[in-house]
């Protein structure tokens, strides 16, 4: 391994002294979007003469230096806007931003078409950018446009089950995907117990996620990185769009505070299920309820070309609760959950070839129990509340170094101050002046520095290479591991390239569940001295196809992917605090916890269509995914919970005119594995507990998760109709999500019934969601 480092280390060291053989001027600037003034990230530029290109990075900036031309010509692509092509006289260094979407009031001469962004060209493998606009045209469950639930349709993510929110990436948990929100990391992305996601596509500008060959800047998860920005609200004018559904509305605002400098956006939405079911409630036996909200902001000033300033937050909470008022006793009881992330980043442009960005960064995820008692008869009042965590501080400094066509050159530091919070308990007796305030915490401090390339040695290679080194500091042990990464791209034709990858990763924080799906309760625990840092090494490999007529992308890849030091619950154990909040006892976490490995491989298919009257894609994963823990299962390798062998997801949007666009998807996929018990005996002669003097049986569950659950499909429709108006465009969308009522199962109980004077055990299937048809009205002006 220490061979295979220096390799990386020396090859990386090549690169950075690429020899400059003649004089070569910079052409440099931002690419923004012609209504809004909003900065276009991922813009391919190219130079057909020289047969080279590049592209714009998360800020709109792109650089290119070539040797000194009488003229050269280069083309701008975007999906969803017109292409540009723009030709420029090349003796000194250029500032050349681009409007993209309008025409660009410019002497040189400028051609318009259709973008066609080839997939071959691109150096990266396994990772996929979704059209936010696409993500808004995909039929959902009660008309809810989610995110995360569009990632679930995709080959190499698996959803966690019926209706949730949680991904599952090419064999990990939820807890190995690194989720973050304008470079917050968000711990908690579920709404309505993981039925749906925080994000609000609304308040988005893009979305790209990240399952294999990661660049050396991504770090601290195992599985992926999804990683989303955004708007930066309009610098020329105010704009809105929002939308009513059935169990929520939403709201967002954007507009200039400086035109052409400074804008501002604001985007919130909030479910009123509390206030339909108030009425109906029948208030002498107590109320009761639950609500959740999300809050977008997003400020950012433009001080010139060489320094521009963002803030950004996201606010969210999600409370169910009771209460109970009468004569006697008034009670209010419930729990809540919620993050909360803040984001200050400055750019600056050192040169035309030297971009930086600082960030300082807060992220918050609180979850908590509570309970109020009051007495009225012997005036005594009561108050309880657990509480669990993680709060982080962290600042981060990344630059891009464009010294030619051949290399951009990422390098950056990083560090982050976690405070967790595994056991909080809060208990105030006041008549009885009884205070127990019992808050156990446990800091780490997360750090890492790397540098990559993307490196283009001849015209049919490019090679992404890079280093990280990270580190964590516990209470009583550190640790310091060398990441390295590679990703190679060998262009055949113009148009097909095979592409290989390998990644090695390490993850500090850790989040520990004894249940199949994501719930608030889950704990979020560090990297202690008897806790190791989670492992993996990935290798990859595929092919990637563009066609042009259709025009759309087919790729194949292959993985494997080992994992080392997984944790899980010992069988039987659970976290006491999480079961009895009041209770006074504290059991440790680290008792409970067990340590093992696992693999998952297989292959992914995708055919992807982004643009023209019918979009969308077809995705199919084969892969298998089994752990093995020597306190679990009797150190035997079992199938993990979120294995499953097929998986098929089938989505499509035809825009039939302007106004009318009918949408649908078809998912299909092996049933998950589970535990369920193979027999029932009784452990005594007689049949009695000898202590007790009753009948009792006893549950044979035999290997774990050998039991398979039956295989889920669904299809999902919808049609939205469009209407332009004096005040701007209104949209009813009409839905409906499992159109043939299909019955996928949620869980299964075991039950027995007598027939002919036998008793029988069978095997009983509970559904969660039937067919459900959905209504929801948009609009924007």
């Amino acid at each position: 391994m220490k061979k295979l480092h220096l390799s990386i280390f020396g090859i990386l060291c090549l690169w950075l002294v690429e020899a400059q053989s003649q004089e070569r001027f910079t052409i440099s600037g931002y690419v923004k979007e012609s209504h809004s003034g909003e900065l276009l990230l991922g813009v391919n530029i190219y130079l057909p003469e020289l047969n080279l290109g590049t592209t714009s990075n998360n800020y709109g900036f792109y650089s290119i230096t070539i040797p000194a031309r009488d003229s050269i010509s280069l083309q701008y692509s975007f999906i969803g806007f017109d292409s540009q092509s723009h030709k420029i006289s090349l003796r000194n260094n250029q500032e050349l931003n681009i409007w993209l979407g309008g025409q660009v009031q410019l002497n040189e001469v400028i051609v318009n078409s259709q973008a066609k962004d080839k997939e071959s060209e691109s150096v990266r493998m396994s990772t996929i950018n979704i059209p936010v606009a696409q993500i808004k045209n995909i039929p959902s469950l009660l008309g809810e446009k989610d995110v995360l639930k569009v990632l679930q349709l995709m080959p190499g993510v698996q959803k966690g089950g019926e209706g949730s929110s949680g991904i599952y990436v090419r064999g990990g948990g939820p807890d190995q995907n690194l989720i973050i929100l304008d470079d917050a990391t968000v711990y908690n992305v579920s709404h309505l117990f993981g039925f749906f996601s925080i994000f609000n596509g609304d308040a988005l500008k893009s979305v790209e996620l990240t399952k294999g060959g990661f660049p050396a800047r991504y770090g601290g998860r195992l599985s992926s990185v999804v990683e989303m920005n955004m708007k930066e609200g309009n610098k020329e004018k105010w704009h809105g769009e929002g939308g009513i559904g059935i169990i929520a509305s939403r709201l967002t605002l954007e507009g200039p505070l400086k035109k052409g400098k400074s804008s501002i956006l604001l985007s919130g939405r909030r479910t009123y299920i509390d206030l339909v079911l108030y009425p109906l409630m029948n208030k002498k036996e107590g109320t009761g309820g639950y609500f959740f909200y999300d809050f977008n902001a997003k400020i950012n000033y433009d001080f010139g070309r060489n320094n521009k300033l963002y803030l950004s937050g996201y606010f969210g909470r999600d409370k169910f609760y009771i209460k109970d008022d009468n004569s006697n006793v008034k009670e209010d009881g419930g729990f809540y959950w919620g993050n909360a992330t803040g984001t200050l980043r400055w750019n600056h442009l050192y040169s035309n070839r030297l971009f930086s960005n600082a960030s300082l960064i807060y992220s918050n995820y609180k979850f908590s129990i509570y309970d109020k008692y009051t007495d009225k008869n012997e005036n005594k009042d009561f108050y309880a509340e657990y509480y669990s965590g993680i709060r982080d501080f962290t600042f981060k400094y990344d630059v891009d170094f464009l010294p030619n066509p051949k290399n951009w050159i990422k390098a950056g530091v990083m560090s982050t101050f976690h405070r967790f919070y595994p056991y909080a308990l809060i208990s105030d007796d006041i008549p009885n002046e009884i205070y127990n305030h019992d808050v156990r915490t446990t800091d780490g401090l997360e750090s890492a520095v790397y540098i990559e390339d993307t490196w283009q040695p001849v015209q049919s290679l490019k090679m992404n290479g890079g280093i990280r080194l990270s580190h964590f500091l516990a209470t009583k042990q550190q640790y310091y591991f060398i990441e390295p990464r590679l990703s190679v791209a060998w262009r055949l034709q113009s148009d097909f390239a095979l592409k290989c990858s390998y990644a090695s990763m390490n993850q500090y924080i850790h989040l520990i569940s004894n249940t199949g799906i994501s719930l608030p309760t889950d704990l979020w625990v560090p990297t202690t001295d008897r806790v190791k840092p989670q492992m993996s090494r990935q290798i990859a490999a595929g092919l990637v196809k563009d066609f042009e007529k259709p025009n759309l992308t087919l790729s194949l890849e292959g993985y494997y992917k080992a994992m080392f030091h997984l944790l899980s619950y010992k069988e039987g154990a659970s976290f006491l605090a999480l079961d009895d909040p009041q209770s006074s006892s504290y059991v440790s976490w680290e008792d409970n916890v067990t340590s093992g490995r696992g693999w998952s491989y297989g292959m992914e298919l995708l055919i992807q269509k982004k643009v023209g009257k019918l979009s969308g894609w077809i995705g199919y994963t084969l892969s298998w995914t089994q752990v093995q823990f020597d306190s679990i299962n009797f150190g035997k390798t079992y199938n993990a919970h979120y294995d499953r062998r097929h998986d098929i997801s089938i989505v499509g949007i035809y825009k039939i005119t302007d106004r009318i666009t009918l949408s649908a998807t078809w998912v299909f996929g092996t049933g998950n594995a589970i535990t369920m018990p193979v027999s029932v005996y009784n452990p005594n002669v007689q049949g009695h507990d000898v202590l007790h003097g009753y009948p009792y049986e006893v549950n044979d569950y035999g290997d774990k998760n050998s039991f398979r659950m039956e295989p889920y499909h669904r299809l999902d429709i919808g049609i939205q109709f469009h209407k332009k108006t004096k005040w701007g465009e209104r949209t009813w969308e009409i839905s409906v999500y499992n159109v043939y009522n299909r019955k996928n199962p949620y869980f299964y109980t075991t039950d027995t019934e007598i027939k002919n004077g036998k008793e029988y055990g069978y095997l009983k299937k509970y559904s969660l969601f039937p067919i459900i048809p959905s209504i929801t009205y948009s609009f924007k002006f």
